[in-house]
């Protein structure tokens, strides 16, 4: 089984990193192997510029959001037992996104910092308005899907009639509502990745204990979990995950939903391997929809989150599907 798993985390290692070179060299101006490596290593050429003021800081971006959306998502499904649970569908990355929106319009909040501190606190109180909604301990997944839909429609109402409100700030606060790394600068990936990082060792932490979790509180208790605690710090690390990705790129769906499924299809259910080639899985996906979004309207560009519900939709149509025919 480590065998297993150190091949199949190398291979995937080595498809990320082909995407990511793909990502620094297809733009507007295609750069070949040779001049992205030049690009990369050599000050004194015209690529060094485009590889390092543009898509380096990009795909940098790309690999942290995707890691973090996907690890979310998985530790999402796990942690509400629901097959559908995705931080977009289910309203956080919403809810992170109209916390900022809000220190847009009415706060004059103009720094990273304060987007980062607003999009936690937004994507924390869905969360929790969330697992309420839904019936706490007592929730099912067509309950919690419920109340997703239900807080995800209300908040994209109030971003969208805010935007309608506060035309000085509707250029800034489109950014969010849409997804985009387009705007990626080497700043914003630093300010972000001390987050997702925290997020990431805390959900890996979360694990075994989530595997415990998922044959009942009275088996996770007799195995040595609090389940009280792992929920409450798997909120706390989708909070971290959901709030960092939202602050940096704006509301991605649909990622979260995809890769979780996509991953578990090759490793099976045991969080321990879902969760880390779910962090590495998501990263592939998110580079490809936004290389895509660089190349499908030249010389203009259809943002990754655009891309990502194109991609996704379907995919969300067809498991829907798929269920429906497997319960009857």
């Amino acid at each position: 089984m480590t065998f297993t798993f150190v091949r199949r985390f190398a291979l995937a290692a080595v498809l990320l990193a082909a995407v990511a070179a793909l990502s620094l060299a297809v733009g507007a101006r295609p750069l070949g192997p040779p001049e992205v490596w030049r690009g990369l290593t050599d000050p004194g050429t015209d690529a060094y510029t485009v590889v390092h003021q543009m898509r380096l800081p990009r795909t940098l971006l790309g690999l942290v959001v995707g890691a973090a959306l996907g690890l979310a998502g998985a530790l999402m499904q796990s942690l509400t037992r629901n097959p559908l649970g995705d931080p977009g569908l289910l309203g956080i990355n919403v809810g992170a996104a109209a916390a900022v929106v809000t220190g847009i319009s009415f706060l004059g909040v103009t720094s990273f910092a304060g987007y980062v501190w607003l999009a936690f606190a937004g994507a924390g109180v869905v969360a929790v308005l969330l697992y309420g909604i839904g019936g706490g301990r007592g929730a099912t997944p067509a309950r919690l899907a419920l109340a997703g839909a239900a807080v995800n429609a209300a908040l994209y109402a109030y971003v969208s009639a805010v935007e309608l409100l506060d035309t000085a700030s509707l250029d800034r606060m489109r950014f969010w509502t849409v997804g985009s790394l387009a705007a990626a600068q080497t700043s914003t990936v630093q300010k972000v990745t001390p987050f997702v990082l925290v997020g990431v060792v805390l959900a890996l932490a979360l694990a075994r204990p989530l595997n415990a979790l998922a044959m009942g509180d009275d088996t996770a208790r007799a195995l040595g979990a609090r389940p009280a605690l792992v929920r409450g710090a798997g909120i706390v690390a989708v909070t971290l995950l959901c709030g960092a990705a939202t602050a940096a790129c704006g509301p991605i769906v649909f990622l979260g939903l995809m890769v979780p499924h996509l991953v578990r299809a090759v490793v099976g259910p045991d969080l321990r391997l879902l969760l880390p080639y779910s962090a590495l899985a998501a990263p592939v996906l998110m580079l490809v929809a936004d290389v895509l979004g660089r190349v499908v309207a030249r010389p203009s560009e259809v943002q990754v989150g655009v891309l990502t519900v194109v991609l996704g939709g379907p995919f969300f149509l067809y498991f829907v599907r798929r269920r429906k025919a497997a319960a009857l």
